[in-house]
């Protein structure tokens, strides 16, 4: 399996695992030195809808997630789409 392969795998886990989340998508990929940098593209519920008891709605977020040179996450953040 090719290293960008492995790093998209990574992230899309990471994300699953960590955020309440039914659909990530890895948009952006890119390898600069040993670092890896991701944006993905996740559906989550509405936090807003959710707080007030209201039916749920799916909401597109972003993520940046940073790899190491060993794919593991050394940081993840959300963002909004215009840093995409």
């Amino acid at each position: 399996m090719s290293k960008i392969t492995e790093a998209r795998k990574v992230v899309i886990d990471f994300l699953n695992e960590t955020i309440s989340c039914d659909d990530v998508t890895v948009i952006k990929l890119e390898r600069t030195n040993d670092v890896w940098y991701a944006v993905a593209e996740v559906y989550e519920d509405d936090s807003f809808l959710k707080s007030m008891n209201l039916p749920p709605k799916k909401t597109r977020i972003f993520y940046s997630v940073h790899l190491d040179e060993n794919l593991e996450v050394s940081a993840y953040e959300r963002i909004s789409g215009s840093d995409v």
